[in-house]
C-alpha cells in the first residue's frame, strides 16, 4: 500500500478558499487511500484469529508512521481509532503514534481508566461515524494526546458496510498557522478560517484568535466561502 505525497506547499492559489481547501484536502486524500487498504488488511487478519489491540497495532503502525513523511503537512500524530466494543480484548483503543519521536500513545500509562475512554461524543469520531464521510475536527485542546490546540482530520473505515473505526491524523494549530497565515495574508488583512459552528481556526487579523467565534450578526461583515468537501469556511471582511 502506498500513500502518494500531495502537491507541494508552494502551489499558488487564486483565491483564499482554494488555498485552504487544497491544504486540508491533502490529509483527506491520504486518509481516504489508507482506509481502504487498512480495511482489507484487517479483514485478512480477522480470518486467522480474533482481533486484539496488539494485532491491530501491528497492522496499523507501518502506515501510520508513513503518513508523517508522505503527506505534505506538519503531521503531529496519526493512527486508527477502533470502534467502541469492537476489539476482542478492549472496549476502546487508539492505535496511535505522535510527536517528534513518533512514539506510540499509551493512554493507560498517562491516567487511570483512560484505556476505557468513551470517545463516542468526540467530534473526530462521532461525525465520521454518523456521516460516513471524512471530517476536519477542531480547533480543540487535545487532552487525550498532545494537550495542544489541535485539528484532527479523520475518515471512517467500513468492513462489509459496518463501521469499525476511523483513520486520522493530527495537526497542531501553531504549525498550521505558520503554514497558512502568511499565505492568506497576501489576500487580505482580515481573513479567517472557521469551522461549522463559526469557531476560528486561524486568522490574518490580530483581533481574532484561535477559538474565537464569528457567527450570528457578526457574519454580516464578511463574505463567506465554503471549502468543498469539508466543514470549513473562509470569511473575508467586506
Amino acid at each position: 500500500m502506498s500513500i502518494h505525497p500531495a502537491p507541494p506547499v508552494s502551489r499558488i492559489a487564486e483565491h483564499p478558499v482554494d488555498l485552504v481547501t487544497e491544504y486540508f484536502a491533502r490529509a483527506i486524500d491520504a486518509l481516504d487511500e489508507w482506509k481502504d487498504a487498512l480495511a482489507h488488511e484487517i479483514t485478512q487478519l480477522r480470518r486467522t484469529a480474533p482481533l486484539t489491540t496488539d494485532r491491530l497495532d501491528e497492522v496499523v503502525e507501518p502506515s501510520a508512521l508513513r503518513l508523517f513523511d508522505t503527506v505534505d503537512l506538519p503531521v503531529y500524530g496519526s493512527g486508527f481509532i477502533a470502534a467502541l466494543n469492537w476489539l476482542a480484548d478492549a472496549n476502546s483503543h487508539l492505535a496511535w503514534w505522535q510527536g517528534p519521536e513518533r512514539a506510540q500513545l499509551v493512554l493507560a500509562a498517562q491516567s487511570v481508566n483512560k484505556e476505557h475512554i468513551d470517545y463516542s461524543e468526540l467530534e473526530w469520531y462521532r461525525v465520521p461515524l454518523a456521516t460516513g464521510q471524512p471530517h476536519v475536527a477542531g480547533p480543540y485542546v487535545d487532552y487525550l494526546c498532545s494537550d495542544e490546540y489541535t485539528i484532527t482530520v479523520a475518515a471512517p473505515v467500513h468492513i462489509d458496510g459496518v463501521f469499525v473505526g476511523a483513520v486520522a491524523l493530527d495537526l497542531l494549530i501553531d504549525r498550521v498557522e505558520r503554514d497558512l497565515t502568511p499565505r492568506l495574508a497576501a489576500f487580505g488583512d482580515d481573513i479567517s478560517i472557521v469551522n461549522g459552528v463559526g469557531r476560528v481556526l486561524l486568522s490574518t487579523s490580530p483581533a481574532r484568535e484561535t477559538g474565537d467565534t464569528i457567527r450570528g450578526d457578526d457574519l454580516a461583515g464578511f463574505e463567506r466561502f465554503a471549502c468543498e468537501g469539508m466543514a470549513l469556511d473562509v470569511l473575508i471582511a467586506r
